[in-house]
């Protein structure tokens, strides 16, 4: 039976206002995070310090998606512009001006090249990764599609929406498979398990659902915490994924029997973030857990499994 501990690395200082997201670099000692503030900062893993703004930004940064096997990485913005930059010079490679809201997710595939897009508009487009053309758009629901998740075989494309619903299309050909009501508040965030087998759920109810990723089917469900589960990040080896939620705190629990491992909080008595915690990241550098937060800072754990 797997057991943790988690040891606070160190706090990454220089955000001005609100952190809303974090993503890994193409080189392990990368990161980089986004929120209200002027542009995406890059972090030094090695020394755990500021390293440069990689570009500016007209509006609030929501979402960050590194390209896989690319330096790109794509900047979704709160005006709905994504901007896509060369992680390498810092140079601007396309803008995908196409939504007018907010834009909340990106994902792209790792066997096709095609980056997809979900907004506040209740759209969702999609990209071709070689010259960044539109290739197609489509209504998902009346309002906003919050998370993607695309399942590990690539066959399938769930979206999550403000109504509370799963969206489950076709990677094939964008069609509509199934719907399912999962939340009664908005989903906030999605995840498939690295084995295949789940698909996690969380959303503004608190609540978290574990379902077959095979035919969707619920399994189980449970609260999480106190308010919006807003991330939910599997460990890249360890049998273990995380949660962050706008109640302060992170959860580690065991992937197999859902037992929480363990709890970041303020209220724990450990030196974590005093205001939600907005999302997550594992980075490959020492296996780190990367969260950030509306208190302006990004926490570095060391997570290690006892036996």
């Amino acid at each position: 039976m797997i057991a943790l501990e988690v040891h606070k690395k160190g706090t990454l200082s220089g955000h001005q206002n609100p952190i809303f997201t974090v993503e890994n670099g193409p080189e392990p000692s990368m990161l980089f995070t986004g929120g209200n503030d002027k542009g995406v900062v890059q972090w030094n893993m090695d020394t755990l310090a500021f390293e440069r703004v990689l570009c500016p930004v007209q509006s609030s940064v929501y979402a960050l998606h590194l390209l896989p096997g690319t330096n790109l990485m794509a900047i979704g913005t709160r005006s709905g512009l994504v901007q896509v930059v060369d992680t390498a010079t810092g140079q601007s490679v396309a803008k995908l001006a196409h939504h007018q809201r907010p834009v909340f997710d990106i994902k792209s595939f790792r066997d096709k090249p095609e980056l997809i897009l979900s907004s506040e508009d209740g759209t969702v487009s999609v990209w071709d990764t070689a010259g960044f053309r539109l290739l197609y758009h489509f209504k998902v629901a009346e309002q906003t599609v919050r998370a993607i998740a695309i399942s590990n075989n690539e066959k399938n494309i769930v979206f999550g929406t403000k109504d509370g619903k799963l969206k489950i299309y076709s990677a094939l050909d964008y069609g509509l498979l199934t719907e399912i009501p999962a939340h009664n508040m908005p989903v906030t965030s999605l995840m498939f398990s690295p084995d295949g087998r789940y698909l996690l759920t969380g959303g503004r109810d608190a609540k978290l659902n574990v379902l077959n990723a095979a035919d969707f089917s619920a399994i189980r469900s449970f609260i999480p915490h106190m308010f919006t589960v807003y991330a939910i990040k599997y460990h890249p080896a360890l049998p273990v994924f995380a949660t962050a939620s706008r109640d302060k705190s992170v959860k580690l629990w065991a992937a197999d029997d859902f037992r929480l491992l363990r709890t970041i909080s303020f209220e724990k008595g450990m030196d974590s973030h005093l205001l939600s915690v907005n999302d997550l990241i594992w980075n490959a550098y020492e296996n780190q857990l990367v969260s950030v937060s509306d208190d302006k800072k990004v926490m570095v754990w060391d997570v290690r499994a006892t036996h």
